[in-house]
């Protein structure tokens, strides 16, 4: 059974949009998305810097135009389930069919813009850690005031809250943990610092029209299968302000079959999770079209009939 994923925030590299504008159609169709929301995505995605993209108002709406286009291109592949990571699950929206490409990137936009204005309200930001087991790396973030923001998996938490609680960790490491690596982000996402974002990601989906998935729709929120369109949206607008447990994912994935995973442009991230938590499944991160076709004989090895 094939996976198809969506990273999320932080995926993003100078320069990575290039390739794919030279697919039939792409250039216009990013042109299109960028009159819609306000944003020169093509300018963004080739050449903007890493600060430029840094930007969560930015990063955001870039991540999902570029895992649209890729996406697109393999349309024809039928995978037997669909998830994205934080930003990457309304990337999977689309690719359930919940969305159209139009109300995930208005969706992205307000998201984005919003997250950024929450994230202006006080100094704070996201580490990583590596090793150590969860129930004790947990246990020692919630007692220096942090929030495990991203539960990975294979031996990976992020932790999110202030300036001073990020340098209390990088100075108290929880037990068994190798490395604390301070992530290059503008705040603490999936905690309650992001709380107003809610609020304007709560308005902006009232607008929406979602469809009940037409694939099986794995959350970010517990792993679950969520087979309601409301129910994506409102935890997509939840989701905010909450962990990602991308290891409930996993297991999700695993219980289901999987036998193969493609991470959508720019892939890389979500496939080193899997290469690790996932053994014995075959992964392919998607970088440039050069790889479509490699793809898409993954899908056709390893698709759900």
């Amino acid at each position: 059974m094939l996976v198809l994923v969506a990273p999320g925030q932080g995926a993003q590299t100078p320069g990575f949009l290039t390739p794919w504008l030279d697919l039939p159609g792409a250039a216009d169709r990013i042109a299109a998305w960028s009159d819609a929301i306000e944003l020169d995505l093509a300018h963004y995605g080739v050449k903007a810097d890493a600060d430029e993209i840094r930007d969560t108002a930015v990063a955001q709406p870039l991540l999902v135009a570029a895992g649209l286009l890729a996406a697109s291109a393999l349309a024809d592949v039928s995978p037997g389930a669909v998830a994205g990571h934080s930003v990457g699950e309304i990337t999977a929206a689309v690719f359930a069919g919940v969305l159209d490409d139009a109300a995930a990137l208005g969706l992205v936009r307000t998201r984005g813009l919003a997250m950024a204005d929450a994230a202006a309200i006080a100094e704070t930001g996201m580490s990583a850690l590596l090793g150590g087991e969860p129930e004790q790396v947990i246990a020692h973030l919630e007692g220096l005031g942090l929030t495990p923001a991203n539960v990975n998996g294979a031996g990976q938490i992020v932790a999110a809250g202030t300036a001073a609680q990020l340098a209390a960790l990088a100075e108290d490491k929880p037990e068994g943990v190798r490395r604390v690596v301070p992530l290059k982000v503008a705040g603490a996402f999936h905690t309650p610092h992001m709380a107003s974002a809610v609020e304007a990601l709560k308005a902006a989906a009232a607008g929406l029209s979602p469809a009940d998935p037409v694939l099986p729709y794995v959350s970010n929120k517990d792993g679950a299968v969520v087979d309601s369109g409301d129910e994506v949206i409102a935890r997509l607008v939840g989701q905010v302000a909450n962990p990602v447990r991308w290891d409930l994912c996993m297991e999700t994935f695993a219980a289901r079959g999987a036998t193969a995973l493609i991470e959508v442009c720019p892939g890389g991230t979500l496939t080193g999770i899997a290469k690790r938590a996932l053994p014995g499944v075959k992964t392919l991160a998607l970088k440039t079209p050069d790889q479509l076709d490699d793809a898409r004989s993954l899908a056709a090895e390893y698709s759900a009939a």
